[in-house]
């Protein structure tokens, strides 16, 4: 089905700085409050090093992801330009692990949020109100994105500045309270420190290709998805390694042992600022969900109207226009998800899978780029895309390589499954309209 078929009905009105939002909103998510603390225990003082090295390889892979969503814009983002350029196979395997991976994120967060609201509350009320907060979250993210993308949009920008907030206090007051003695390396990092170290940054910095599933709701898309991921990724990498600084030199050596390092650093300082930054966790939590229930039904649309999934899935909503069956399904599973509290088994398994799924992004770039595919608008044209494709694809082999033996037969076994799915539903569907 051609992007025109797959997008009708839609309305493109996501502009550079929305889109850039929902991107920094889905990569700054709640792991920046605890991730400072794994990195510390793993490589001490060396961690900023640590960020600045996955952010060049992430920074890689956007840039491909960037060259490639120019080239072709349509729902369900890589899944787009990956059919495109290996094959509708090749290209549902490609969907299939962005959309896992963001739902059992999604149903992960929600949970994690859940036991951040409940933990004021007496013990006898903490299961029942557990779950009441999950589904009044969820429910509410998802009737606001059927309301319309832009209403989701606006929702996604107010929640990205009011998560930075509290970041940005972390920062200016911090770094007025660090010691330079605090720097001094403590931890000698071995072979298993720094690959421990590199996955936690990895993870720290995936999810920009959920925010690009809504590529079919992108205004000027050959211009406004490069400048998006440009903004989004420059400003995620300057407050990592920024908020790492000034961790490490707020916590010094107590840093590596912090459950809740950003709060703990502002504890030195006041106890409102210790509270302020549980706060922030949760709005970051929030603001996690809300891009990735903007961006992740977008894959399931995408696959109904190439008539991989039922029909009803391929439906737009007359007035908001919106594929507002796939936003509801896609609610509901990271609902139970949520409820059911599987995530925590399935947790790594939801991180690695971003690995191929990359892998693909930068292999497909630069094969649309060499053979001159693209939808019509100029495209980016990145020139030295092949360098970048290089570096994104060895940086997630790397990812890849440092997992444990079972993670990496529970990948292989999601993509041959993935696999097995298109192969029996391409000869039982009927053909796309």
């Amino acid at each position: 089905m051609s992007d025109k078929q797959r997008d009708a009905g839609l309305v493109r009105a996501v502009g550079p700085w929305g889109l850039a939002a929902s991107t920094v909103c889905i990569v700054v998510g709640a792991g920046i409050f605890a991730v400072p603390a794994a990195l510390a225990s793993s490589v001490g003082s060396y961690a900023p090093l640590a960020l600045l090295v996955c952010a060049v390889a992430v920074g890689a892979v956007a840039i491909c992801f960037a060259e490639g969503g120019s080239r072709m814009a349509s729902s369900g983002g890589a899944y787009a330009y990956i059919a495109v350029a290996f094959g509708p196979l090749v290209g549902f395997v490609a969907g299939t692990l962005s959309w896992l991976g963001s739902v059992l994120a999604s149903g992960g967060v929600a949970a994690a949020l859940a036991d951040v609201c409940v933990s004021v509350l007496p013990l006898p009320l903490r299961t029942t109100a557990h779950a009441l907060v999950i589904i009044v979250v969820i429910v509410g993210i998802a009737l606001v994105n059927v309301r319309g993308v832009l209403s989701a949009t606006r929702m996604v920008s107010a929640v990205t500045l009011l998560k930075l907030v509290p970041l940005l206090i972390f920062l200016v007051v911090g770094a007025t309270a660090m010691h330079g003695g605090n720097f001094a390396q403590t931890v000698q990092p071995d072979t298993a420190g720094l690959g421990r170290a590199l996955i936690l940054a990895l993870f720290a910095f995936t999810g920009m290709e959920i925010s690009l599933c809504a590529s079919g709701e992108v205004a000027d898309p050959a211009r406004t998805i490069p400048r998006a991921l440009a903004i989004s990724m420059v400003a995620v990498t300057l407050l990592y390694v920024a908020i790492q600084v000034v961790a490490q030199g707020l916590l010094g050596p107590a840093l590596a042992s912090s459950q809740v390092p950003l709060a703990d650093a502002m504890g030195r300082i006041s106890p409102a600022l210790r509270l302020l930054m549980v706060a922030g966790a949760a709005v970051s939590m929030f603001g996690l969900l809300s891009s990735e229930l903007l961006g992740n039904p977008r894959v399931l649309f995408a696959f109904a109207r190439d008539g991989l999934l039922p029909a009803a899935l391929g439906r737009v909503h007359e007035r908001s226009r919106v594929p507002h069956v796939a936003i509801l399904v896609n609610a509901a599973i990271a609902l139970l998800l949520a409820l059911s509290g599987s995530f925590a088994e399935l947790a790594v398994l939801a991180t690695l899978v971003t690995a191929p799924l990359y892998m693909l992004g930068c292999a497909a770039a630069q094969r649309m780029a060499k053979r001159g595919i693209t939808q019509g608008a100029a495209p980016l044209n990145f020139r030295w895309l092949g360098a970048a494709a290089a570096v994104g694809i060895a940086g997630m082999l790397a990812l890849v390589a440092l997992a444990a033996r079972v993670e990496i037969i529970g990948l292989l076994a999601v993509i041959a499954g993935s696999a097995l799915v298109y192969l029996l539903v391409s000869r039982l569907a009927p053909s796309p309209r």
